[in-house]
């Protein structure tokens, strides 16, 4: 599986496709995140414009191999395998996206009515469910489950707007969390959130790795 994920990774950094989800991120950020803001409502704002960016790494990951190439790693490693080590390489660069980010808001944020400590523990764990969520909605949303371009990236941008603002999604439990600790200067935990992304992102995975097996 390391071999399976440096390959992904190298393939996702030599296509320079990435560079579309991080200018995205990176003007969300710059246009929602304004220096000396609450630091709990700047991280809650970066969290959740981080799940849609996930989800369409996951989907550059899962598309970006030309079908003859796919086709061989599938038969040297198996197809199931190729397909999760893709979207645990698209998982992790957007984790240590998210993990930047964090470290970026936090400093330019106002400090003076939470701990900085709590705050930036609080900020990377609601990332994290912010960042599996959209691990979840981007394999859910392609192939093989849908095969499309078209209704691919309808049901991508779909699926990352409802599960920032459904009631129940991890991801809207956390970044309201964030939102709502900024107004009352109290700093929470999102540890549920967190497993619940965990099974979520556990589930979906499963689902289209199991797919992929049987529909390619």
């Amino acid at each position: 599986m390391t071999a399976l994920l440096r390959y992904q990774t190298d393939l996702l950094l030599r296509s320079q496709r990435w560079l579309a989800p991080l200018l995205l991120y990176a003007v969300f950020l710059g246009v929602g995140v304004q220096t000396g803001e609450p630091v709990l409502g700047a991280l809650g704002y970066a969290a959740a414009a981080l799940l849609p960016v996930t989800a369409w790494v996951v989907r550059i990951c899962l598309t970006q191999e030309p079908s003859a190439a796919r086709n061989v790693v599938a038969a040297a490693a198996g197809r199931g395998r190729a397909h999760l080590a893709a979207v645990l390489a698209a998982v992790a660069c957007a984790a240590l996206l998210g993990v930047v980010a964090v470290l970026g808001v936090t400093a330019v944020s106002d400090l003076r009515r939470v701990d900085p400590s709590e705050a930036g523990t609080s900020g990377l764990l609601a990332t994290a469910v912010c960042v599996l969520t959209g691990a979840a909605v981007g394999a859910l949303t392609t192939r093989p489950l849908v095969r499309s371009r078209g209704w691919s990236l309808a049901a991508l941008v779909l699926g990352s707007l409802l599960a920032l603002v459904t009631t129940g999604s991890p991801a809207q439990y956390a970044v309201q969390g964030l939102i709502t600790g900024s107004r009352t200067a109290t700093v929470t935990m999102p540890w549920l959130a967190l497993a619940g992304a965990l099974l979520l992102a556990g589930a979906a995975a499963a689902v289209s790795t199991r797919a992929t097996a049987w529909r390619e």
